[in-house]
């Protein structure tokens, strides 16, 4: 793989946005590594509907509201957040950075944002956690054995993890075309360091006439059983990502979850399924006021946060966009995003007449059916 060029020092004049990052970020990798992180699946059809969703809901201005006394801070599973916002998880870093979660748990660290850390990250859970004082969460994947699923959840939860973040929906990894043609592999340095002495058992063996997808991949996909042997096997606050059905979030509520993420992993995983902010309001209906709810794929903005928020989420999970900022400038980009997405929630608000999270509802946007 060719050699990138080193990450800037300081901030470029002209990123004043998260699709900035994007265009600079583009400059610091070969096109095979950046089509494998901008790229969604099949067609990106859901990757495109995941930002068109946004453009279809407008924002009432507010006027002569008084607040000096706003805030952005909330309660998400019993922690303190000083921003509705958290790094989302995201695999193998060190493509993107030679520091990899190391600078995005610094950056998170300096800017109070949460940190939600996956399960093939670059580094180990546990020296990722001692960079971030800020709240922090562990991806979790299902491994083939319950062994090797507990023996995670053990070291998140002696690491101080607040909660574990359980990914539901890539059961089998989406069809990538982009990084396909380009022949992107992973390095063979970079390794998933959480796993590596993780004994999963032996690999399934399957006939010439088994389906590599049902017969392979499917034979250990996560069960509801699994999920609730899960539960009743940490008493960390657990939450499920990759949620855009109801009928599947009311089901998680009366499993006793923490919270549900709605999520369509980035448009990476079932191309075709609708946008993830799409899918949120009906979420919310069928769930209630109580259960935390966050809103994942498509957000670049703090215009887009303040939407999410007023068709029912909690607080929403940011990928891509820290992953540009990371690959242009490491920590110092990864803060410098966190703290432009900050300033436009916060303007927002002030100009929606919102001094608080809390004030952010259904009726503080008007979304006209001929706005496409």
């Amino acid at each position: 793989m060719p050699q990138r060029p080193s990450p800037l020092t300081q901030i470029p004049a002209d990123i004043v946005c998260a699709e900035d990052y994007e265009r600079w970020a583009e400059r610091n990798m070969s096109s095979a590594v950046f089509a494998h992180l901008s790229e969604g699946s099949v067609a990106d059809t859901t990757l495109r509907a995941n930002r068109r969703a946004f453009e279809r809901h407008a924002i009432y201005n507010r006027i002569l509201v008084a607040g000096d006394h706003g805030s952005t801070e909330l309660m998400l599973c019993g922690q303190r957040f000083r921003h509705p916002f958290l790094l989302a998880p995201v695999a193998h870093q060190g493509l993107f950075h030679a520091d990899a979660e190391l600078a995005s748990a610094q950056a998170a660290n300096a800017l109070e944002a949460g940190l939600v850390l996956s399960t093939l990250s670059s580094t180990r859970l546990e020296e990722v956690a001692a960079q971030t004082q800020a709240p922090r969460w562990f991806q979790l994947y299902f491994q083939a054995s319950k062994n090797a699923t507990l023996s995670l959840v053990r070291r998140a939860e002696a690491a101080g993890y607040g909660a574990i973040v359980v990914t539901l929906d890539v059961p089998v990894h989406g069809v990538r075309r982009s990084s396909q043609r380009l022949g992107f592999t992973l390095p063979a340095h970079l390794n998933a360091v959480n796993l590596k002495d993780i004994d999963d058992g032996p690999t399934r063996a399957i006939s010439r006439d088994d389906s590599t997808v049902f017969q392979g991949y499917m034979a250990d996909a996560p069960t509801w059983e699994d999920l609730a042997w899960l539960l009743k096997s940490t008493t960390l606050p657990v939450l499920v990502k990759g949620v855009t059905h109801p009928d599947d979030a009311l089901r998680l509520q009366s499993l006793g979850v923490a919270g549900i993420i709605v999520s369509t992993h980035g448009g990476r995983a079932l191309d075709g399924g609708m946008a993830s902010l799409d899918a949120l309001p009906a979420i919310r209906q069928a769930v209630g006021p109580d259960l935390t709810l966050l809103l994942d794929s498509g957000v670049r903005s703090g215009t887009d946060v303040f939407k999410a928020i007023a068709l029912g989420a909690n607080a929403v999970m940011i990928g891509r966009p820290y992953i540009y900022a990371l690959a242009t400038a490491g920590a110092l980009g990864v803060a410098h995003l966190l703290r432009i997405l900050r300033d436009e929630l916060e303007i927002t608000m002030a100009q929606a007449g919102c001094l608080h999270i809390n004030d952010i509802g259904p009726h503080t946007l008007f979304s006209p059916s001929h706005l496409c």
